[in-house]
């Protein structure tokens, strides 16, 4: 047994420990081997020697994330941490992962293995599937991605497509021309791309037709060629609509579907073509599938909680 102390030096350090000393409950939590305690800035340990250096290589880990990206969340602390625990050279999933550098200098990073295997599958194929529940980061990783491929001139547009289906609930009649009918469909994937472009920038590839967010019905009868297409909430689409959609590739262009097979919205005699087209097309050369699951949920800490709740409950049905 051996006893050490860390000094958080550097930055603020009721950021590292949070609120209530609510990160440092989760320190506490992945290494139940160790006794921790602290005292204003300094972490107080105490454990078996290889237990203790882990500990300090994942509190430098998470120092580092602070003094580059000013704060960090409970699911940013646990996917640091699992990162350290996974990692055979050291290196963080976050300095592993990193895809682009977004606003006011904020990383964009593959923060999950299963993340950066969607990160890879696109590298490696022209059309990748990634699959898995909300809040996997699916959607942020393709457009941060996107973003990469337009910022690198590897394509000259980027197109972002979403079914136009209400979450269980009728909206009702929406004013405002077309654009402002379909915005609120796509709101998710402004969110994202407000995160990794500057807005004036924005605004102006939005004008130019650099970036064009439309709903699916909006791409029959086009080819999407020299481009980076998304579509988003897969799961939503038809099978007809699938088959239109992936029918749309064009030359040295890029497609990534995203969908949660378990968050189906479209109405009752209606049939999602995502599963199917997975089955159908899995075995095609040049097509990845990336599953992910409750363990790559990068929101709250709770929606992991609240998924395997969900999951239980319904394997009972």
């Amino acid at each position: 047994m051996i006893e050490k102390k860390y000094l958080i030096d550097g930055i603020d350090h009721f950021r590292f420990f949070g609120p209530y000393n609510s990160h440092f409950k989760v320190y506490k939590e992945k290494y139940p081997k160790l006794k921790l305690s602290s005292r204003g800035d300094t972490i107080t340990i105490v454990g078996e020697a290889p237990d203790v250096e882990e500990f300090v290589t994942a509190v430098e880990s998470i120092v580092k994330y602070l003094k580059l990206n000013n704060k960090v969340t409970l699911g940013d602390i646990e996917r640091l941490v699992i990162g350290e625990e996974n990692s055979k050279n050291g290196a963080s999933q976050s300095e592993k992962g990193i895809i682009i550098h977004g606003q006011g200098g904020k990383i964009i990073t593959a923060r999950t293995k299963n993340q950066q295997s969607l990160v890879d599958q696109v590298y490696q194929n022209d059309l990748v599937f990634a699959i898995g529940p909300a809040g996997t980061g699916k959607t942020y990783t393709a457009v941060a991605l996107a973003v990469k491929a337009l910022k690198n001139k590897e394509v000259k547009k980027i197109v972002l497509c979403r079914p136009a289906v209400e979450a269980g609930e009728s909206l009702g009649f929406l004013p405002g021309d077309m654009k402002d009918k379909v915005d609120p469909y796509l709101r998710p994937l402004y969110d994202a791309l407000g995160d990794m472009i500057p807005i004036e920038k924005y605004k102006a590839y939005i004008e130019k037709g650099i970036i064009e967010v439309a709903p699916l019905a909006f791409m029959r009868g086009r080819t999407l060629k020299d481009c980076f297409a998304i579509l988003d909430e897969g799961q939503n689409a038809t099978h007809t609509q699938l088959k239109m959609f992936l029918t749309r590739m064009g030359p040295t262009s890029k497609i990534v579907i995203t969908g949660d097979l378990s968050q189906v919205d479209l109405p009752a005699r209606a049939k999602s073509g995502l599963a199917p087209a997975l089955d159908m097309l899995k075995a095609i050369d040049g097509i990845g599938i990336v599953r992910l699951n409750e363990n790559d949920v990068v929101r709250h800490r709770l929606v992991k909680d609240i998924i395997r709740a969900y999951n239980q409950f319904e394997k009972k049905d």
